[in-house]
């Protein structure tokens, strides 16, 4: 059983916020989650929007780098990004790190439909691999 996940990508204002958001909502409670960033950036507003839509408020979000947080106090580092995989496995064993490969919707060029759209494919891809990769993890107790 994981006990403590960071996710890890290059702003912290995009993907690991919006995947430890998701994590938090079913995961037991002991289970530590955080989320951090090469380098710190500040919340996207389009991932309140896409969040909002499941009723998880990020107002509370705290945006911190990779320097800020203790990595060894983690069973697990998900890296989002290339660059966060490299950066974790400068600091920790690589059998510690997983890396997904999660797309950037903040890349996404077009009216806000679509570029809302692109960070809800994002929120919804986290989800689904929260939930196989967390699977006995996320019953509530």
């Amino acid at each position: 059983m994981t006990k403590n996940v960071l996710f890890a990508c290059n702003m912290n204002s995009v993907r690991s916020p919006m995947a430890a958001a998701l994590l938090r909502l079913n995961t037991k409670d002991g289970v530590k989650v955080d989320s951090a960033g090469i380098y710190e950036g500040g919340l996207d507003p389009f991932v309140e929007i896409v969040m909002n839509e499941l009723g998880v408020a990020m107002h509370g979000h705290e945006p911190k780098t990779l320097d800020d947080v203790d990595l060894t106090s983690f069973d697990v580092v998900i890296a989002l990004t290339p660059e966060a995989a490299v950066e974790a496995r400068k600091k920790l064993p690589r059998a510690s790190i997983e890396f997904w490969d999660i797309e950037n919707p903040s890349e996404e060029r077009g009216g806000r439909d679509a570029i809302v759209a692109s960070y809800k494919r994002v929120r919804d891809t986290l989800k689904a691999k929260i939930a196989r990769r967390f699977s006995s993890d996320t019953e509530k107790s």
